[in-house]
């Protein structure tokens, strides 16, 4: 499993950006995926996930109507739109293979933690 993730950058408050993540060295269309992020002295957290086809997205609250995750089965590649950033938003980005499901329309993660650099993102004015 080989992921690259790039995009991040200094963004004011309020401000967008576009994460991008490569995918290789497996079957990228047939793995849901998600964002995980972790900020400074602070543990992973799960962030969106994506299932397979694309059809199904969950977010955390926090992000909710903000960020928008999507993927492009034809280029292996996944993305995560950030709109409305906030200071709080400010943490390395990881994108992961997730072997886990749905439950009453919540997301349960699944995933042996990051395996690619990320991407700094830090929100700050």
């Amino acid at each position: 499993v080989r992921v690259v993730e790039s995009g991040g950058g200094l963004v004011q408050p309020g401000g967008s950006l576009r994460l991008s993540c490569v995918a290789s060295g497996f079957a990228f269309s047939r793995r849901a995926m998600s964002w995980v992020r972790q900020a400074p002295g602070e543990d992973l957290e799960w962030v969106a996930a994506i299932t397979s086809g694309g059809d199904s997205t969950y977010y955390q609250d926090s992000v909710k109507g903000r960020f928008t995750i999507s993927r492009d089965n034809t280029e292996n590649t996944l993305y995560l739109q950030m709109d409305s950033l906030r200071t709080e938003d400010t943490a390395k980005y990881y994108c992961i293979t997730d072997q886990g499901s749905p439950y009453r329309g919540t997301w349960y993660t699944s995933n042996g933690g990051p395996t690619g650099q990320g991407t700094q993102v830090t929100v700050s004015s």
